[in-house]
């Protein structure tokens, strides 16, 4: 209740204040300040995910500003020669329950641009109201591009059916729990329910073979099943990684670095990043209590 309240009154926060709180888990406004988070968490051994805040684009324009801006960051990354690639939301690209057609428009430039330059491009996950409309964009992506992945949520009821439902070809997945809270109708709504999920999708991804698995989560207990699976199946160490977003639990990169695991860092930015902070914080207040843990010494 009170993580609820308090990110009902994120609006109310003043502006300092609020880019305190996230400053840590976003680098900058800025293409710049991206590049060089970037560059700076390859001094340190770990690639990256290039991340425009923003979704829900209120406009066609809005949708094609993005788009021009996820093009200029993939030819900066490519000349800085950094290991990191584009991971775009499919409603920033315009996409709606009811239409694909422009995300489609512009996520298909964006795949050319990147096949060109040799990056890959990953298309994201958000709430329900839009995974069919997700996958049918990948699943068209994926007929002409070859490096273009998708992202699973193990919250979402019907992630075991959509894994059996992708064409059967090679495939690069980020797996996460899922941020959105969902009716329980649909979703899992127990931690231990989602985690217990997130393994079986692993294991389902796995058993298809052709499968690059990136692992999403901050989670220790999670990740140590997860490590104990890609064992168990003797995956090879270029198959799998640990994906982590930026200021988030650092000890538990450098634990999984250590023992030889790749890390990625997912690196945000971007002008929209109060308006993305309260969207997500709205979307799940259980968030702020971990935003506060991570801040101040509770």
């Amino acid at each position: 209740m009170l993580s609820e309240l308090l990110a009902g009154a994120m609006p109310l926060v003043p502006r300092p204040i609020m880019r305190r709180i996230a400053g840590r888990y976003i680098a900058g406004e800025t293409q710049d300040e991206a590049l060089a988070k970037l560059t700076e968490l390859a001094g340190k051994g770990y690639s990256g995910i290039f991340d425009i805040l923003g979704e829900g684009a209120g406009s066609e324009q809005h949708a094609r500003n993005a788009a021009r801006d996820y093009e200029s960051g993939a030819r900066a990354i490519a000349a800085a020669g950094l290991d990191a690639y584009i991971s775009i939301k499919p409603t920033h690209m315009g996409l709606t329950p009811t239409d694909d057609s422009l995300a489609l428009e512009l996520y298909s430039h964006l795949a050319r641009v990147c096949a060109e330059l040799g990056l890959f491009l990953r298309v994201e996950m958000e709430d329900h109201t839009t995974c069919d409309g997700t996958l049918r964009i990948f699943e068209q992506l994926r007929g002409r591009f070859d490096a273009v992945g998708i992202v699973l949520q193990s919250r979402l009821l019907r992630t075991p059916q959509d894994i059996a439902d992708l064409s059967p070809t090679q495939l690069d997945v980020r797996l996460v729990k899922g941020i959105y809270i969902e009716p329980e109708a649909i979703a899992h709504t127990q931690a231990a329910e989602i985690s217990d999920a997130f393994v079986a999708a692993a294991r389902d991804l796995i058993a298809r073979g052709g499968v690059r698995l990136c692992f999403a989560t901050h989670d220790g207990a999670l990740g140590d099943r997860l490590i104990a699976l890609v064992q168990e199946h003797g995956l090879a160490p270029d198959t799998y990684e640990f994906q982590v977003l930026l200021g988030v639990q650092e000890p538990l990169w450098q634990r999984w670095r250590s023992a030889g695991h790749a890390v990625r860092v997912y690196v945000p930015f971007g002008p929209e990043w109060r308006s993305y902070s309260q969207r997500r914080l709205g979307k799940n207040p259980a968030l702020f209590k971990a935003v506060l843990r991570n801040l101040l010494p509770l």
